[in-house]
């Protein structure tokens, strides 16, 4: 299988996500150390800087996608990016707790306003019927991106110097720029206009929608089994090598790389993704069984089951992606796609957010009911998208399924 998809639009868009992600993979990486131990803040003013910067995000969200609808989305993704490069460059400058949070609220502000203008992008630089395939490759890409920015940023970290962590952060800067100088060779999309009457926000006022994205939100809690639920069960409750908890990451990164695409063929309809999202929450819920499973087993049986947990969930994980774009594609209006992945893209912050404490207190703390009631959760979640998405689709008149032109 190809990771870039075949030339034109998506090709583009594949490069310019796989330059930036590098990027972001540096910065994710590095981020906590250069800010607790070069500049000097603690680690609960990293923590609190970090939340408020998120909160910001969620709320620009749509506005920032409106933005995108009206005034073009090749624009406000070039402007996002320029913008991000020139905070990522002001981080260098950063010396103290209130400037780290200016710095990084304007970032955030950025962050969404790429988010909404890269839907509206996709909507309108993409055949309808290829929209959600080329949401796969990208995220295929951002896997790799990311982890080649992580293992980048093992250089500097390793060095543990003021000067090492300012280049990874000139680095990140410059990808921001060169994934700009990459878009450029994306043909403009004509901004749409907006309704002459009625609100403007519309996104927040369809309450299906709505419905659909805090569903998906609360799926997307399950991401943090794998980075926070597991490692602390791996290595407080039951036998397995610690070294596993790579491997565990291992199997999925290369799974989303290999699959993401395969896995989101059926789902371009809302049928087909609703279907998707259905069989996501069942078999996740068999990862949270069989995670629940390894605690106080032998070593070879525990290994055993947590890598085929760490298997299983993937799975869900791949159909989960995929369900999430055909159905937030597939539920906007022409005019305003971008406002709508905007506001799809809170769900999942929102699920970021409050990942930690659900999986720490259930998985971690309440031990095997937990992880039980964390799958019965997931199944549930899941079993409820597809008559959400019925609803939805009786709540707003049919559109004719074209995609804009792009020109110039």
């Amino acid at each position: 299988m190809r990771l870039l998809p075949e030339p034109g639009p998506a090709r583009t868009l594949a490069l310019s996500t796989l330059v930036n992600t590098v990027g972001r993979g540096t910065w994710l990486t590095v981020s906590a150390l250069f800010l607790t131990r070069s500049v000097g803040l603690t680690v609960a003013q990293v923590g609190l800087g970090l939340t408020i910067t998120a909160l910001v995000s969620l709320v620009a969200s749509t506005p920032m996608g409106y933005l995108a609808d009206r005034y073009g989305p090749r624009g406000i993704q070039l402007a996002a990016l320029l913008a991000s490069a020139a905070c990522t460059a002001a981080l260098v400058a950063v010396r103290s707790f209130p400037t780290f949070l200016v710095v990084g609220m304007l970032m955030a502000v950025a962050d969404a306003a790429s988010r909404g203008a890269r839907g509206a992008l996709i909507a309108g630089a993409v055949p309808a019927d290829q929209r959600v395939r080329t949401r796969a490759y990208l995220r295929a890409v951002t896997n790799v991106g990311i982890s080649v920015g992580a293992v980048t940023a093992g250089v500097g970290i390793a060095a543990d110097t003021r000067a090492g962590y300012v280049a990874l952060i000139l680095l990140n800067c410059v990808t921001y720029l060169v994934a700009a100088a990459i878009l450029l060779r994306l043909p403009v999309v004509p901004p749409v206009p907006a309704p002459a009457h009625g609100p403007r926000l519309i996104a927040l006022r369809d309450r299906p929608f709505l419905a659909f994205t805090v569903l998906d939100g609360l799926m997307s809690v399950h991401f943090g089994l794998l980075n926070i639920a597991l490692p602390l069960w791996i290595a407080e409750h039951t036998t397995a090598p610690h070294w596993l908890i790579s491997a565990c990451m291992l199997v999925n990164t290369v799974m989303v790389v290999l699959f993401q695409v395969r896995a989101s063929r059926g789902t371009e309809d809302l049928a087909g993704a609703a279907r998707a999202a259905r069989r996501a929450g069942a078999i996740i819920a068999v990862a949270c069984a069989l995670f629940a499973a390894s605690g106080g087993m032998s070593t070879p049986v525990a290994v055993a089951l947590l890598l085929a947990g760490a298997f299983v969930h993937v799975i869900g994980e791949l159909w989960h992606a995929a369900a999430g774009w055909g159905i937030s594609f597939g539920l906007a209006p022409a005019h305003a796609q971008g406002q709508y992945q905007g506001a799809y893209g809170m769900g999942m912050q929102l699920g970021g957010m409050v990942a930690p404490v659900v999986v720490t207190t259930l998985a971690v703390g309440w031990g095997v009911p937990g992880w039980l009631l964390l799958g019965g959760t997931f199944l549930l979640l899941g079993l409820l998208v597809p008559p959400v998405v019925g609803w939805a689709r009786r709540s707003r008149p049919a559109e004719p399924a074209v995609a804009p032109v792009p020109v110039g």
